[in-house]
């Protein structure tokens, strides 16, 4: 049998859906000998690699609340701190280092100052995950070792070379952002914004994909319509639609790993 690893891509609550991908593959009796994550791939990801199960995840994420996350900060390079997020991760996962961990795992961040993607794989699962996850602005920057870290899906949304990297002989790779589309009608300014930032983002995450075909067996989008990344709230509708890609898949992921 092949060995199975997935890619699971950024995405803020959308990212959701990778916990129900994950416990699609558990009902099929699949499970991943590589993970890598980019963000709240990189959540979800580290913390299935510690031995979380998806209903335990999915309980935990659902009980969430807003508050649960803000700290806000008067610190240059962001509004909010990485505290909350950190003793969050801290009483789930635990003090952990990667070699600690169930299953190989790997995630990818930004060093703004190097301008290049980082790829995190050996020391504190916490340090690196938090790295990971901090987007732009929002969360202050991870400063660490001469580097300034923020969210790897500011370059890198879907880290599929990596877990290709890792010995994974079949890589599934789960981009949780698709192709984010503008309003119909011109929104206010900060939306404009963000707008154009996805836009960017589309251009890029699309040539990656064409660079990386061969680096990948499948390439896998739930179907998420316009739910926002930053939004605290469909966390269930995220983790249906991220079961039923999984259930749509199984049999080709499946034939991928006996095939010869």
């Amino acid at each position: 049998m092949k060995t199975l690893g997935l890619a699971l891509g950024s995405g803020g609550s959308r990212g959701i859906a990778h916990i129900g991908f994950l416990q699609a593959l558990e009902d099929a009796h699949i499970r991943p000998s590589y993970i890598s994550g980019c963000s709240m791939g990189s959540v979800v990801g580290s913390a299935y690699a510690a031995g979380l199960s998806p209903e335990y995840m999915r309980r935990a994420v659902c009980s969430l609340r807003f508050f649960d996350l803000v700290d806000i900060t008067n610190k240059p390079g962001g509004v909010l701190d990485t505290r909350k997020i950190r003793k969050l991760l801290a009483r789930y996962i635990g003090e952990r280092d990667f070699a600690d961990l169930k299953i190989p795992f790997s995630c990818v961040a930004v060093d703004m100052l190097r301008q290049e993607v980082i790829e995190f794989s050996s020391g504190s699962v916490i340090d690196a995950v938090v790295a990971s996850s901090c987007i732009p602005s929002v969360f202050k920057p991870v400063e660490v070792d001469g580097m300034r870290l923020v969210d790897g899906g500011v370059l890198k949304r879907v880290p599929v070379e990596e877990v290709k990297r890792m010995g994974a002989d079949v890589v599934v790779a789960v981009d949780v952002l698709g192709k984010r589309l503008c309003k119909d009608r011109c929104p206010n300014a900060l939306t404009v914004l963000l707008e154009v930032v996805d836009i960017m983002d589309n251009a890029r995450t699309h040539a990656y994909k064409t660079r990386m075909r061969k680096q990948y067996d499948l390439w896998l989008e739930p179907e998420l319509g316009d739910m926002s990344q930053y939004s605290f709230r469909n966390f269930n509708f995220a983790y249906l639609q991220g079961y039923e890609l999984g259930r749509k898949n199984v049999d080709k992921i499946k034939r991928l790993l006996e095939k010869e």
